[in-house]
């Protein structure tokens, strides 16, 4: 089973939760700016609410996707205010016909002084198990 791991972060927090899950699962975490070349079973899309919204540059990464490419994505992220950015990037996936899994990993992340010290090692700990539970 070939996974890959991509993330899109403004603070770091969602970098620290792509690389756990990298780790879990044998892959690398590499920013949205590397492209999906490989076909690929699982990917693990990071991603976080910026402006009520995912960011621009996760719309336009997903729209690169290609169905015979990706056979699914798995939605995680962090964020201090907002929880899952699931229903965003779902509406993305199903412009291009790459089906969404319905489990998502979503913790809290610190922001301007909000959840302080998150995601911290219990939250990237839990990443890691989630990965892993994906992947089987």
């Amino acid at each position: 089973m070939k996974v890959a791991v991509r993330y899109y972060t403004k603070t770091g927090n969602t970098k620290r939760l792509a690389e756990a899950i990298a780790s879990a699962v044998g892959a690398d975490a590499l920013p949205i700016s590397v492209p999906v070349t490989e076909k690929t079973d699982i990917l693990f899309l990071g991603n976080s609410y910026y402006a009520f919204s995912i960011d621009p540059e996760v719309r336009d990464f997903a729209r690169t996707l290609k169905k015979d490419n990706v056979g699914r994505i798995v939605n995680f992220g962090s964020a201090a205010m907002l929880n899952s950015t699931f229903k965003k990037v779902k509406a993305e996936a199903d412009k291009v016909g790459i089906p969404m899994d319905e489990r998502e990993f979503h913790c809290k992340g610190e922001f301007k002084g909000l959840h302080k010290g998150r995601p911290n090692d219990a939250d990237l700990a839990q990443a890691a198990a989630f990965a892993k539970s994906i992947v089987g």
